[in-house]
């Protein structure tokens, strides 16, 4: 008790609300990015874009529109949203009274020695009543503390479902570019299998006039199963990428609306990061996250109000009469007033809600705090692909044009006497190799844009 009027006592001179008040933590990473990640930065800002703007291409914008409305982790979202939406409103309506209205009838026989000479023993009573019942009068803010923590926690599912229609948007777009990149893969496969062949048919023809060895056709069928096998596997790529995307869009996807390849896709823009204090805050995840460290502020009023008198009141207004023509009578009214008042004098789950309500604070300023440390590191990687792979990309292609006129050379030289069959199958496997890899890093430049959008917390509330 003494512990509990202490707490009490301190609170009221003090002069202080229940809820402790807010502030934003700082946010525990550098406040600029690397600047070996910025150099060159482009104008465009994320959050001021919104999703069809960065991605122009129409035919990638009708898949994700078809997404938004299908996708079924987002529908899974949007309801959770509904459902801490009521949540509040229930909440809230704590602070008003409720209105009832109540009417009954009862009939009753009381035994003969319980019954005064001359009064019936069969009694019967009619009432309706009108009035509020255990209405709690919040003085010290215990509902208004709740009804702020239903309210940060309604806010918090609306960024999580915002973060899942962001994550969506640019999930649908990454496998949108690998489909265009797989099918990329598969026209190079089925034009090395056609070379292949047409070199196979050639060895041949010069082994049937005995100008080349066994094993020089052996080798040149080998190369051919060689290109027969990535054909198929470049194949089935292409389907499970499709798959991927008809489950993303919540249905198949038309082929009028697949990409011929990366060439037939018109590329997100450019993006620059800002400032970390800027950017960071306005991802999804990051709001969420304060939204719950918001509301364990709030959990923390009303495990304080709990130290403090109850006050509740019910009252009534109605009439009563034992027959029903008589019920709304001179005389017939009748009403009720009832004030409560409950102290809590000892009680140690009070205290211990207490503390349980300021631990929650301190995880929550944990997870906001790591929320931040993982998006810097994740706009950070970001950054640092973007600002490397137009070079990487520019290197390969060097080796691709370098690798087919190597493929140009050594044949001539094959027809001429001058170059070994060997020459020519390394310098053949090395123009597919360079080819796959210029293909897989043209799919990761784009990649890196809308991964970047991504984690910037990209403008996909302009798209709601």
């Amino acid at each position: 008790m003494k512990k509990t009027l202490t707490f009490g006592f301190v609170v009221l001179l003090s002069g202080c609300a229940m809820t402790p008040d807010y502030e934003r933590p700082a946010p525990p990473v550098p406040e600029a990015w690397p600047d070996h990640l910025t150099n060159g930065a482009p104008s465009a800002a994320a959050a001021d874009i919104a999703w069809p703007s960065f991605f122009p291409d129409e035919k990638l914008q009708a898949v994700i529109e078809t997404a938004l409305v299908n996708n079924r982790d987002l529908r899974l979202a949007a309801l959770n949203v509904e459902k801490a939406r009521a949540l509040y409103g229930i909440q809230r309506a704590e602070l008003m009274p409720a209105l009832m209205v109540s009417g009954s009838g009862s009939r009753r026989q009381s035994a003969t020695e319980f019954t005064r000479p001359g009064e019936p023993r069969t009694t019967t009573q009619y009432d309706v009543d009108l009035g509020i019942a255990a209405w709690e009068l919040d003085f010290f803010g215990r509902l208004r503390s709740l009804k702020q923590q239903a309210l940060q926690a309604y806010l918090a599912t609306e960024q999580a479902r915002r973060g899942a229609q962001l994550a969506l948007i640019a999930e649908t777009a990454r496998t949108y570019v690998a489909l265009a990149a797989d099918r990329d893969g598969l026209q190079l496969a089925q034009s090395t299998l056609t070379t292949q062949q047409d070199f196979h048919k050639m060895i041949r023809q010069q082994y049937e006039q005995e100008m080349v060895t066994e094993v020089d056709l052996l080798r040149a069928k080998t190369q051919e199963d060689a290109a027969e096998g990535a054909l198929v596997r470049y194949r089935q790529q292409v389907a499970l990428s499709r798959n991927a995307l008809d489950l993303l869009a919540g249905e198949p996807v038309p082929e009028t609306l697949l990409p011929a390849g990366l060439s037939a896709v018109t590329p997100p823009g450019e993006l620059t990061a800002g400032l970390p204090s800027e950017v960071l805050l306005q991802r999804p995840d990051i709001m969420a996250a304060e939204h719950q460290l918001q509301g364990a502020y709030a959990f923390i009023g009303a495990a304080r109000s709990a130290f403090f008198p109850r006050i509740s009141l019910t009252a009534t207004l109605g009439t009563a009469s034992g027959d029903l023509s008589g019920l709304f009578g001179t005389g017939s009214d009748t009403w009720s007033f009832v004030p409560r008042l409950s102290l809590p004098i000892f009680d140690a789950r009070t205290w211990a809600a207490y503390r349980v309500s300021d631990a929650t604070r301190e995880i929550a300023l944990a997870q906001y705090e790591k929320s931040i440390q993982t998006a810097f590191r994740d706009v950070a990687d970001a950054l640092a692909v973007r600002g490397t792979i137009d070079q990487q990309i520019a290197a390969q292609q060097a080796i691709v044009d370098a690798s087919q006129r190597i493929v140009e050379l050594t044949r001539q030289r094959y027809t001429q006497g001058l170059e070994g069959f060997l020459g020519v199958l390394d310098a053949q496997r090395s123009l597919f190799s360079a080819e796959q890899g210029l293909i897989t890093l043209r799919l990761a430049g784009i990649a890196s844009r809308i991964r970047l959008y991504a984690v910037l917390g990209g403008g996909a509330m302009d798209g709601e």
